[in-house]
């Protein structure tokens, strides 16, 4: 079978794929900062296409208009930096929820989190404020934002689970795809035993090159 094309991007397939293997692939850049994190749990891993929003500070009018764009499927991700002001609350959620919405990856918080742990939706965020923003400033869709200290672009791949928030972009995503699956199929077929000595093995040969003894 042919690898497929960023176009083709198997969203659902990242579902399986943990985000401790993405981040060994792709590195610190794409990995958002230990601030965005799952609001309930135990939570469902989140993967799908980044629908890219912003919201100024203060401000929730274009995540509230996105719940009503983004495609079913998707992962709506926000950047507003804000902490003082709820980007969301339970009904919003419903909304999302109802119109296939994935998740909710937000640079900043929202309110209502029973209602929401309730709805099983997934939000990662950085925490909750009882007090909801305005609904002021309408911004385009679509461009790229930076949530969590990560540069995201509409179509890549989100995935979120307990670990963290990883962002594969969408030109890598069937490659990252390939490779994590590989890396899997070979830690699954490793027992501890061996991953035991080829640890010792690879510490030891550290340890001798920077001249250590004990």
């Amino acid at each position: 079978m042919s690898e497929l094309t960023a176009e083709e991007t198997d969203f659902e397939a990242f579902r399986d794929i943990p985000t401790t293997t993405l981040a060994d692939l792709l590195g610190v850049e794409q990995v958002m900062d230990i601030g965005i994190r799952p609001l309930w749990g135990p939570m469902p891993r989140l993967a799908g296409p980044a629908f890219t929003v912003n919201c100024p500070p203060g401000d929730n009018l274009m995540l509230h208009a996105a719940v009503h764009r983004a495609a079913p499927g998707s992962v709506i991700v926000v950047e507003s930096g804000d902490l003082r002001y709820a980007l969301a609350g339970g009904n919003v959620c419903a909304v999302a929820q109802r119109h296939g919405i994935a998740g909710f990856v937000a640079d900043g918080v929202i309110r209502d989190l029973a209602e929401v742990r309730d709805l099983g939706f997934p939000v990662f965020a950085r925490g909750i404020v009882p007090i909801p923003g305005v609904k002021e400033a309408a911004t385009p869709f679509g461009l790229p934002v930076r949530c969590g200290g990560v540069r995201v672009e509409a179509g890549d791949v989100i995935v979120a689970d307990e670990e963290g928030v990883v962002t594969v972009p969408a030109a890598q995503a069937p490659t990252i795809l390939t490779a994590a699956r590989a890396k899997l199929a070979k830690e699954a077929a490793q027992s501890l035993d061996d991953w035991e000595r080829a640890h010792r093995t690879r510490i030891e040969e550290i340890l001798k090159a920077r001249g250590f003894e004990g």
